[in-house]
């Protein structure tokens, strides 16, 4: 008899192509890993993994059984989903991926209703970027994922996933309080997002995210299309590290409205045109949709949303 743990290390080894990976996904220790594979291995009475350089690959043997371990996953947590489905309730558990602002801005409401409302649903959290986070709802390490993308770069979905728009971020252009361009923060919300624009910074120096990320990629995209070569003079994931850099004068930068906590004094707010905004989704599997648990996710997250939009 195959022991279902077994086949499920052996599956993320298949698509995370190594222990460490395997590991990570499953969030287990490599040592874990090797010990489930080495017992999984005595089953079948052949080896599963051969070495290849500093790691591992799959034999021939490994390969089949990987396929037929993906196949028996699916079919087992399909049948969790109708069990769930025909119980009714959110129950179990239940894995969701989010971006930074949305872990502050949306998720300890969405978390906190569910809690009151589903006594039952057991949820963990975990912190990524949103193409870290789907690719874990494809391989199903997570259960559900808040994504972002923007009005000109738009984040590509794979075919299997579904999604729901839950909120359009606005976004401000932080410049140092002695920024030439500072006193329009005085002039009002609707009047500055009428004027400025990123090209309206060309000669500043930007503080960007890591290079790799989607809104670094964004913002790289962005200045370019207005005929701005992007000066990035920093680097920094945190926008509360970003402002305050900005707030040191050592250069500007964007900021989204979602989850944004105290600005620096020394810092100023430009409100962006309307059109630059970013668009947050709550993506997960079409074939887990019908789990009350992901549906009552959903819901929880779509209303936070809304409440979120109130308060603007």
């Amino acid at each position: 008899m195959l022991n279902l743990e077994r086949l499920r290390t052996l599956d993320a080894l298949a698509r995370h192509g190594s222990v460490s990976g395997a590991a990570d996904g499953l969030h287990v220790t490599t040592s874990a890993v090797s010990q489930q594979m080495a017992k999984l291995e005595r089953e079948v009475g052949q080896p599963l993994l051969a070495k290849s350089g500093r790691g591992v690959r799959l034999t021939d043997a490994g390969r089949l059984l990987a396929d037929h371990a993906a196949r028996i996953i699916s079919q087992v947590e399909l049948a969790q989903a109708d069990v769930e489905a025909q119980r009714g309730c959110a129950v179990g558990e239940l894995r969701i991926g989010a971006f930074p602002t949305a872990m502050r801005g949306l998720l300890p409401r969405a978390l906190g209703a569910l809690r009151v409302d589903h006594p039952e649903l057991r949820v963990s959290v975990r912190e990524r970027e949103p193409e870290a986070s789907l690719a874990a709802v494809v391989r199903g390490d997570l259960d559900l994922a808040l994504a972002i993308d923007w009005h000109n770069k738009r984040m590509p979905v794979p075919a299997e996933l579904t999604r729901v728009h839950l909120l359009d971020d606005g976004v401000d252009i932080a410049v140092p309080v002695d920024h030439p361009l500072a006193g329009v923060a005085d002039a009002g919300a609707t009047d500055a997002a009428a004027r400025i624009s990123l090209a309206d910074f060309a000669a500043d120096d930007w503080i960007s995210w890591n290079e790799g990320q989607f809104c670094h990629e964004w913002l790289m995209t962005t200045l370019r299309g207005l005929g701005v070569e992007p000066r990035i003079a920093h680097i920094a994931e945190e926008h509360h590290t970003q402002l305050a850099f900005v707030e040191a004068g050592l250069g500007v930068c964007v900021t989204p409205r979602l989850g944004r906590g105290p600005v620096p004094a020394g810092v100023r707010l430009l409100p962006a045109c309307d059109t630059v905004r970013r668009h947050v989704y709550a993506v997960w599997r079409a074939d887990a949709g019908r789990r009350p648990s992901v549906r009552a996710a959903v819901e929880a997250l779509s209303a936070s949303a809304a409440a979120e939009a109130d308060t603007r």
